[in-house]
């Protein structure tokens, strides 16, 4: 099959539908273990370093030559999108943009999906059809996530690892829900583990470039038990239809609305305290503003460049903010 990256999260559904081997471009790049390499090549290639390495990221891998079509969400992700789709224009690609409506007018959706439904060539009809398959493994995902928070059988690495590939099913729907469905057998003979009555944390914001932020955050006696942004790539919620699944989808809508989703969360899963990763150059970062207002829990705001060990001052900040909470000794909201 054909390989069409995207960006950030879109109708995936159109792709399947298409014939197309859907390729979720942050995940392909974060995946391979010549990180850096991509991010240099990339500056090389006249990226600025003031630039978000996800971006330079993505046009690493596509370098590579497999990919020769990608969709970019131009509005609803990073505000940089659009200058790499016009870096990749000039270099031959074929680009799609897709627009996440500002105000979540349905109206714009169902625009935006006609569109890219007529771009593919295909009928609503097939469409339809395939959002129902990937419904079912969505719903297995959200088991993943249970396992997780409320029944402390999934660590917050697991959790996120199945989350996130929510959004291109790694390219193959059959195979990735057995790999969903051998995962789930397994983890549902767990023991629990430990920690499930300590320190419970979220992880808000954009999925961390860093690889070993679980590592650190995750020890006996603390649980990570909400991935908020990876959650929402999984579409925890189904909708009736594509523009209403789609419309449900918060993260390339404004903070407020996440904050709707979050607060819900933070009371569901009886959380103690929010870790929330910020991406360098990311205008996201402007948000930290807004959840530290609105979230009454303790928060840790943590900032991520390139994809590298987490550094000895952001380890001593997470040890910090850990034993804090461990202690308990911050009534009421808190920032860090």
């Amino acid at each position: 099959m054909c390989q069409v990256g995207f960006t950030t999260s879109i109708p995936v559904e159109i792709l399947f539908a298409a014939g197309k081997h859907p390729v979720d471009l942050n995940n392909a790049f974060i995946s391979r273990t010549d990180t850096s390499a991509l991010i240099r090549q990339a500056e090389a290639g006249g990226f600025p370093a003031a630039c978000c390495a996800w971006i330079k990221g993505i046009y690493g891998v596509l370098c590579t030559g497999r990919i020769q079509e990608v969709v970019g969400v131009v509005r609803g992700d990073c505000s940089q999108t659009q200058g790499l789709l016009e870096v990749l224009q000039m270099e031959g690609f074929r680009i799609f943009p897709f627009a996440y409506p500002y105000d979540r007018s349905r109206r714009a959706m169902e625009h935006e999906i006609e569109k890219m439904q007529e771009h593919f060539g295909v009928e609503q009809r097939a469409v339809a059809a395939v959002k129902t398959d990937l419904d079912r493994i969505r719903q297995k995902l959200k088991r993943v996530d249970t396992l997780t928070w409320k029944e402390n059988r999934v660590s917050g690495l697991e959790n996120h690892g199945f989350l996130v590939a929510g959004s291109d099913m790694k390219g193959d729907p059959a195979r990735f829900e057995q790999e969903v469905d051998g995962f789930l057998e397994e983890a549902e003979r767990r023991a629990p583990l430990s920690g499930g009555g300590g320190v419970r944390l979220g992880v808000l914001g954009v999925p961390p470039i860093w690889a070993d932020l679980y590592a650190k955050l995750e020890r006996p006696g603390v649980r990570v038990v909400f991935n908020e942004v990876q959650r929402q790539f999984s579409m925890p919620v189904s909708g009736v239809d594509l523009a209403d699944q789609y419309l449900g989808f918060t993260y390339p809508y404004d903070v407020f609305y996440r904050l709707e989703d979050i607060e819900r969360e933070v009371a569901r899963r009886r959380l103690d305290g929010l870790v929330h990763y910020v991406q360098s150059f990311c205008f996201r970062q402007i948000e930290d503003k807004v959840l530290r207002q609105r979230l009454s829990l303790p928060i840790l705001t943590l900032e991520g460049d390139r994809p590298e060990p987490i550094d000895t001052r952001t380890d001593l900040r997470i040890e910090a903010f850990i034993e804090m909470l461990s202690k308990g000794r911050v009534p009421g909201r808190k920032t860090v």
